[in-house]
């Protein structure tokens, strides 16, 4: 771990970071700790993005995407059933037509290899990142490790699973499968329909991330940073070199500016002169207060593809994947959905009252975060597209952008998540 500047008073330069979730603040602390000047903007304020609302969950072995083998043929099926956990505003689907098409054309071996090879070394030790990021502010007391397990039906239906399992194996993860009686002793709140589980340990979750978040980014701010909350619209530049970003009309000036938008950072990229296919997964939860019954575990219920995760007086179940742009009002079916399917996991729960929240997760047609400069611009660097797991690889991100600002050089090949790839 770098050195801790105590105040601003070591000014290694001014950075302006645009967008104030995990990534972002996890980029602020590094650049502090470095000795930079860090400024925080966020058009809606700290966390109340994708950062709140995740899964909670540092979901280390999390490096299979979405788009496997398969899909294509699938997902079809899937939009027709309610049942699943894929839907679509039909409405949006010529926006959403090209980018579609991309992000299918994934959908196969060789590009699900290269996404978990590119991915573990962002989120393959989340729990430690959390940890060196933490350190020392009032966030730490939040990170809880823990096991972390897949429910299936029964052997067959995990094995079935298999070709995701192998590519974890060969990335070095390792599980224990828990069958029958060994399960119910591992945790008896499941009903009977689940009977296999694979047990991760060396994981972690987070027990509110919101609040994790936000005071991560109260650190930086007890420490002479700044958070704005105002609307980007444009990076300044003069001779190729940022000097300043623009900002609720007024000009911000800093040596570099730092785009984790997540979702929302398309439009800022493309004025930079990076052309990414990017598209919101809308993601939804549901909390349920005070739970009759809690899991000893975060579990990802394989049956309904969602996460359920204990917090802190609560039970988050989160997942789906909608497709319905950015400006769209939630969906009532995906809500529903996810209270069937939690009463399908544990019969007879109950809960005193429940919220909902729905949120957009910024998805790269490869399913491989941007992270690095912007070709051309010099001060300028990027970090989003996490799709699913922004929170687990939100530090490693965060470090990596601080370690390239600050002239270090990353122990990793980040020729993956290069910026103009898609050139």
């Amino acid at each position: 771990m770098e050195a801790k500047a105590t105040t601003n008073g070591n000014h290694a330069g001014s950075v302006v970071i645009i967008g104030a979730g995990i990534v972002g603040v996890s980029a602020a602390i590094w650049l502090q700790r470095m000795g930079y000047d860090v400024v925080l903007i966020d058009k809606t304020g700290v966390a109340e993005g994708a950062s709140f609302g995740n899964g909670g969950v540092l979901a280390s072995c999390s490096i299979i995407p979405v788009a496997v083998p398969g899909l294509l043929f699938k997902a079809p099926m899937m939009l027709l059933d309610p049942n699943q956990p894929l839907f679509l505003k039909w409405s949006y689907l010529p926006r959403l037509a090209p980018w579609l098409v991309r992000f299918l054309a994934n959908a196969n071996v060789a590009s699900v290899e290269r996404r978990a090879a590119a991915l573990v070394n962002i989120i393959g030790d989340s729990l430690a990142d959390h940890q060196a990021l933490a350190a020392g502010t009032p966030a730490e007391k939040r990170i809880v490790p823990s096991d972390y397990l897949f429910l299936y039906k029964d052997r067959a239906h995990y094995e079935a699973d298999s070709f995701g399992w192998a590519i974890r194996n060969r990335h070095g993860f390792e599980w224990e499968v828990l069958e029958g009686k060994a399960f119910a002793s591992y945790d008896p709140v499941f009903g009977s329909d689940i009977d296999c589980a694979v047990r991760l340990s060396d994981h972690g979750r987070i027990s509110d991330p919101g609040k994790y978040v936000r005071e991560l980014a109260d650190h930086v701010v007890a420490n002479g940073g700044k958070t704005i909350i105002a609307e980007v619209t444009d990076v300044i530049r003069d001779n190729g070199k940022v000097t300043g970003v623009r900002a609720g009309g007024e000009t911000i000036a800093c040596d570099t500016a730092v785009l984790t938008a997540g979702a929302w950072s398309g439009p800022l990229a493309a004025k930079l002169g990076i052309s990414v296919p990017l598209e919101s997964e809308r993601g939804y939860h549901v909390e349920l207060w005070e739970p009759s019954v809690m899991p000893r575990s975060p579990v990802m219920v394989a049956s309904g593809k969602f996460v359920a995760t204990p917090m802190e007086g609560r039970l988050r179940l989160a997942g789906i994947v909608e497709f319905g742009g950015l400006e769209a009002p939630p969906s009532r079916a995906p809500f529903e959905l996810l209270y069937r399917n939690i009463r399908a996991a544990i019969p007879g729960i109950k809960w005193k009252e429940a919220s909902e929240w729905m949120g957009h997760r910024p998805s790269v047609a490869d399913s491989i975060p941007l992270i690095g400069q912007v070709p051309g611009v010099e001060g300028a660097y990027v970090g989003f597209g996490h799709d699913h797991i922004g929170l687990t690889g939100g530090p490693r991100t965060g470090h990596l952008l601080a370690q390239l600002i600050s002239g270090r050089t990353p122990n990793i090949d980040l020729a993956p998540y290069a910026p103009g790839r898609f050139h």
